[in-house]
């Protein structure tokens, strides 16, 4: 069976930064072709004109699409569904799909919509990012320009939810697989400190929050998260219960190493202790690849979070050395000394 298409869901609201997000992963893709859906309305289409203007060859205007009638949470059937088969059904579909909410969807019908039989056995959710304005939020807010997302809710006329800030905040971060505190430079260090800790104790077990400024985030952070956040929705609904009250940042605030080590002997029991490094060192992603003690086939390993995944993908080449090497990837500042000891005992 053919592997589903992983696609990102992109939330938060009006001003958050989700667009300066996007355009700074399109003009970092690499090569990959991404998709992009945007869900714009009441604003005429200018985060798709901002987009459409980017001249790497990963935003080709085809590749990008709009739905501007209405919230994507309240269109799923007459504009969403629609739209991800016409994407799925092209002769080079992409490689990943990216969709970019209006900050007043609902996060969980949309995800919900990826099972949908129509495109269920085609894509999959690879994560939700959240998106969540630093300073809005430190300061109390939702949003910085809380009438610009009121006008905003007036100008759709599809809407079906009166759902306040308060609640549609607490479901973006119910629905979470990473939230990004986006504008952190016009915060103090002890202030974004601060406000990752309220928002990681607010999350899901297991979700990370990372810390930038102007959308810049390398897209070994933000795509394959391998969530298949369509699956688990049980875990995505929030309760409800109650409300929430520097410097210029870019890849500088995200590191990367890799880390030898000897041949394992027990697949399972590696992954359990890869699990408590990336929990005691607040790792975000650790990737690599192992040799296992009397086995001819390398042991691929996937982690996101203390969740780690992994399968024998292929057998050693003859001239290739039996090694194991894995990736770390966090925020900057890791003791890389303290978590290379660790991978290595």
């Amino acid at each position: 069976m053919a592997r589903k298409i992983p696609a990102t869901v992109i939330t938060g609201f009006l001003g958050s930064g989700k667009t300066t997000l996007i355009r700074h992963l399109l003009a970092n893709a690499g090569g990959k072709r991404i998709a992009l859906i945007i869900n714009e309305f009441g604003d005429l289409g200018v985060d798709g004109e901002i987009l459409k203007g980017c001249t790497d060859a990963a935003c080709a205007e085809d590749d990008i699409m709009e739905l501007s009638n209405g919230c994507i949470c309240c269109t799923v059937a007459d504009d969403f569904i629609p739209t991800m088969q016409n994407l799925l059904d092209r002769p080079e579909p992409p490689e990943h799909i990216v969709i970019e909410t209006s900050g007043l969807a609902l996060p969980q019908p949309l995800v919900s919509a990826f099972n949908w039989p129509e495109i269920s056995t085609r894509v999959t959710v690879d994560g939700v990012v959240t998106v969540i304005d630093g300073r809005a939020a430190a300061d109390g807010q939702f949003a910085h320009d809380i009438a610009a997302v009121d006008a905003q809710r007036a100008a759709d006329d599809t809407l079906d939810h009166e759902t306040p800030l308060s609640e549609l905040f607490e479901d973006q971060i119910a629905a979470a697989d990473m939230i990004v505190v986006n504008k952190t430079d016009l915060l103090t260090q002890a202030e974004a400190e601060a406000l990752a800790a309220r928002l990681s104790s607010d999350a899901r077990a297991g979700v990370r929050v990372v810390k930038t400024a102007m959308g810049r985030l390398p897209v070994d952070v933000l795509l394959g998260l391998d969530a298949g956040a369509e699956a688990d929705m049980a875990q995505r609904h929030a309760p409800h219960h109650h409300h929430h009250e520097g410097d210029d940042h870019d890849h500088d605030d995200f590191e990367s190493f890799a880390v030898d080590r000897a041949t394992i002997t027990d697949p399972a029991a590696f992954a359990a202790r890869l699990a408590e490094v990336i929990r005691a060192h607040s790792i975000l992603r650790l990737k690599g690849f192992a040799a296992v003690d009397g086995k001819p086939m390398r042991l691929a390993i996937q982690a996101v979070g203390p969740r780690v995944d992994h399968y024998f993908d292929r057998p050693f080449g003859a001239d290739e050395p039996r090694e194991t090497r894995l990736v770390v990837i966090g925020q900057a500042g890791l003791d890389r000394a303290a978590i290379t000891a660790d991978l290595q005992a």
